[in-house]
């Protein structure tokens, strides 16, 4: 009898997590409460499932692997439950910054204030799409607990992992934070290096990785090595999607090029820019940045202070940078060959990309 092997490929290993994710949403199905509206439910399975990178998934998988642990079934589900606790991160961070799109499609917030508009309910539509949306934020926080709980691992493992998941969670929220009061701040670089290590680079790498090495009962040691390597390689995976935020093709972002400009965003693109000013400049940047009403032409004018300034090329530089300092700790980590290819090469998708 021919045995197939699992594929553990990125292509592969993200189709198996989509399966796993199905599996769990349809379970959800039957115990939808009676009397409830299903619009919330449908609205996050949809939500959940469309598309996305699954870098949290593909490093919590290859953690596991680095750390001796064997490809099956319980560990592409606990893995794959990163990402519903990633869907409750994305759902409240486009109601804090008011982003109408996400992944190409209305954000969660809006199409629950459009429902409310197009059924002429009574009270304010957009008060209406933020409180549900923030429901279905919490409801897929609490799934992605039962999901890794329920991964099909014994509970000393789980507890394992669940340590650093932990960790991470309080992380992300404290993250939000410090973003909020760095909006009202002064937006320095060094603050906002400090939001994106706490709020994006851990959430997205270190702890996955961590979280997925705990769990295949890696030592101290390891576990210190991958947050060498995920801490710089998050960094930069953070200042890769900010320039795309202002520099990117919606078309293939998904996102509106004008959101974290006229929100204001405290990025460290930002801060460099206003640092290397000149008088004229700066002037322009009081005006325009953080503009709600920002147009397409102001939006372009600001793209060209970033460039004269040099904030563009210093960002580049610090993502080659951390980059670099990633991949020079990983080829000394104590790690399977297989497992330190592959996190090489999620490391170029994290960092090279266009959405």
């Amino acid at each position: 009898m021919t045995v197939t092997q699992a594929p553990t490929d990125s292509a592969g290993l993200r189709a198996r997590f989509d399966a796993e994710l199905i599996a769990f949403l349809d379970r959800q199905d039957p115990d939808w409460p009676d009397g409830a509206p299903r619009g919330v439910f449908t609205t996050l399975r949809r939500f959940v499932l469309a598309g996305g990178k699954r870098l949290r998934p593909l490093f919590c998988y290859w953690g596991w692997r680095g750390a001796g642990g064997p490809d099956g079934t319980p560990i592409v589900v606990a893995a794959a439950a990163l990402e519903l606790f990633h869907a409750f991160a994305l759902i409240h961070d486009d109601i804090l910054d008011g982003s109408d799109r996400r992944r190409g499609e209305p954000s969660v917030h809006r199409i629950f204030a459009d429902l409310h508009t197009r059924s002429s309910w009574r009270g304010d539509p957009e008060a209406y799409g933020r409180n549900t949306a923030l429901l279905c934020g919490d409801l897929c926080a609490a799934w992605s607990d039962q999901m890794f709980h329920e991964c099909g691992l014994d509970p000393e493992t789980v507890h394992r992992g669940y340590a650093v998941f932990s960790l991470m969670r309080t992380e992300v929220i404290a993250g939000e934070y410090l973003d909020l009061v760095s909006g009202v701040g002064g937006g320095s670089v060094a603050s906002a290096l400090t939001v994106i290590r706490m709020k994006a680079a851990r959430y997205t790498v270190t702890r996955p990785l961590q979280i997925g090495a705990a769990l295949a009962g890696a030592p101290a040691e390891l576990l210190d090595a991958l947050a060498e390597f995920g801490d710089p390689l998050g960094d930069a995976f953070q200042l890769r999607d900010d320039v795309l935020g202002v520099f990117g093709d919606p078309a293939v972002t998904g996102k509106s090029v004008l959101d974290d400009l006229r929100e204001g965003k405290p990025t460290v693109m930002m801060a460099l820019a206003r640092d290397a000013a000149d008088r004229s400049q700066s002037s322009r940047l009081r005006e325009l940045f953080g503009n709600p009403d920002l147009d397409a032409e102001g939006a372009a004018e600001l793209r060209t202070i970033i460039v004269s300034a040099g904030a563009l090329e210093k960002i580049e530089q610090m993502i080659q940078v951390r980059a670099e300092a990633a991949l020079a700790t990983l080829e000394h980590m104590a790690l399977t060959p297989e497992s330190r290819a592959a996190l090489a090469a999620l490391a170029t998708q994290a960092v090279d990309r266009q959405r």
